[in-house]
């Protein structure tokens, strides 16, 4: 089904910040394939397709995962809510002990591969116009191009905080080469306007080959009012409407559904499709994934890949909490708790604790070594909940609130909430989230914007700051942003580190 866009082409290698480009592709028959320049690049439709093929490039480097940990597990360890065996993975234990500093790699590789996506997408936005080519395709190209600048925005601001906006291309001479950084208001402004332009683009409800969708479109603008309407901004009840209609033409549209089984969840043959909206693209033996070495127990012995790091497991607590009858809870449902032996595969091996089976590619584990699972960015349920969650804000617990939130609580076998009051309703809906969204990138955003985090011994939300891990950390205000990276300050000194740091 996948058309593997992530086979980035070679033709631009655009650095962070600057728009300097060279290499060839084997589909060009230029003289001189040595020369590309920006003034010579840009002429055909192939052009445009390859330089919107390096914004989704971006996406990976976060992904990546060894002995080192993996850029994507720091938003998990800032939750509290997860765990590693793996010790030498440094960055990982200062995030999750509530240490974290300014020379952590993975704060680095978040702002380096979402500004080289900017870059990108900057150029871009400026040169496809330029391109005599299909209209409709052009559009739909600088549609993509404006939803991944609203998207690694959208990571940045949540992030960091205190970031510039750059949304033309520059080079070593131009005076934006150190910006300075922009109010939050003119970011979420920028990636708002972004995503109504990708909105008119003419994109299709659903790509099956992985490239943005209008689906997707519409599910980030939705994410973004809900942020919009919490905190920072609290821009209130006007972000919640307009974040449950954003949602609202995504349930509408009919394309999407959940699926029946939380196995399609780790298919490779249901990617892109069912209740995906939005995947980070891998392909096996062409650009695998990396984290399946990462979710598996540390030297176990359970897997045929050589390395086992067990670089990133659920908190027992955490997994306790989970409604009573959860399917969510139960053995390879989300989690794991035992495995055979890849000497043995007829002994099996309890393991301890609870490692993370929604994001594991059997076939990978037991065989090949090699894995083609695409990584979810939005999905169906997701959705649903984000439109419970908005309209209850506007005008409480509605029957369709209920509907939506009861779809993803009949999956996991849960009754049906009904007769709650709008705070009851309210908090019902954040524990889905907790759980239904968990080990995706999700949580710690959550947190950041309700300002609120969730005690697993009382099974209550309760303040962000002041909130202490079950296992004794405790959540200070500085912990509501990550640090500027150490040389990210040091080359622009416009930039200034977030407090506490």
């Amino acid at each position: 089904m996948k058309n593997n866009i992530i086979k980035i082409s070679r033709v631009l290698v655009i650095g962070v910040l600057m728009s300097t480009a060279w290499g060839c592709n084997e589909f060009l028959e230029e003289t001189d394939k040595s020369n590309f320049t920006l003034e010579n690049y840009f002429t055909r439709p192939e052009h445009a397709t390859s330089v919107v093929n390096s914004i989704y490039e971006s996406l990976q480097p976060v992904m990546s995962s060894g002995f080192g940990g993996g850029p994507w597990m720091m938003l998990e360890f800032a939750t509290g809510l997860a765990n590693t065996e793996l010790g030498q993975a440094q960055n990982s234990l200062f995030v999750r002990n509530l240490i974290n500093n300014s020379d952590n790699g993975y704060g680095q590789t978040y702002w380096t591969s979402s500004y080289r996506g900017i870059a990108n997408a900057n150029l871009a936005i400026e040169k496809i116009p330029e391109i005599e080519m299909d209209n409709a395709l052009q559009n739909r190209r600088l549609g993509e191009a404006h939803f991944f600048r609203a998207y690694y925005y959208f990571n940045l601001i949540r992030i960091f905080g205190n970031i510039p906006l750059i949304t033309t291309s520059i080079d070593l001479t131009s005076p934006e080469l150190y910006p300075d950084p922009a109010t939050t208001e003119a970011v979420y402004n920028q990636i708002v306007a972004d995503l109504e332009v990708a909105e008119g683009s003419g994109l299709p409800w659903r790509d099956v080959s992985g490239r943005v969708s209008m689906g997707a479109v519409k599910s980030l603008l939705s994410d973004v009012y809900l942020t919009m309407a919490g905190y920072p901004l609290q821009a209130g009840n006007q972000y919640y409407q307009l974040a449950a209609e954003k949602a609202n033409e995504v349930i509408q549209s009919g394309v999407f559904e959940l699926f029946d089984s939380y196995d399609q969840l780790h298919s490779v043959d249901d990617e892109n499709l069912g209740e995906n909206i939005f995947m980070i693209q891998y392909a096996a033996f062409t650009v695998p994934s990396s984290w399946q070495v990462s979710i598996i127990p540390y030297n176990r012995g359970i897997s045929a890949y050589s390395a086992e790091t067990g670089g990133i497991f659920a908190n027992q607590e955490f997994v306790e909490s989970f409604e009573p009858g959860d399917k969510r809870a139960e053995e390879k449902e989300f989690f794991y708790t035992e495995y055979s032996l890849e000497s043995d595969r007829s002994t099996t091996m309890e393991l301890g604790d609870y490692y993370i089976w929604k994001h594991f590619d059997e076939e990978a584990q037991l065989s090949t070594t090699s894995s083609g699972m695409n990584w979810p960015v939005y999905r169906y349920a997701e959705i649903l909940l984000n439109y419970a969650e908005a309209i209850n804000e506007v005008n409480g617990p509605t029957q369709e609130a209920y509907e939506a939130v009861n779809l993803v609580r009949r999956r996991a076998n849960l009754p049906d909430l009904a007769n709650l009051s709008q705070q009851e309703f309210r908090e019902a809906v954040w524990r889905e989230q907790w759980v239904e969204l968990c080990f995706e990138n999700k949580t710690w955003y959550d947190m950041a914007r309700l300002r609120k985090a969730f005690n697993v011994n009382t099974r209550e939300f309760e303040d962000y700051v002041g909130h202490e891990f079950s296992y004794g950390p405790t959540l200070r205000e500085r912990e509501l942003l990550f640090p500027i990276p150490t040389a990210e300050i040091r080359n622009n000194d416009k930039l200034s580190q977030n407090p506490g740091y």
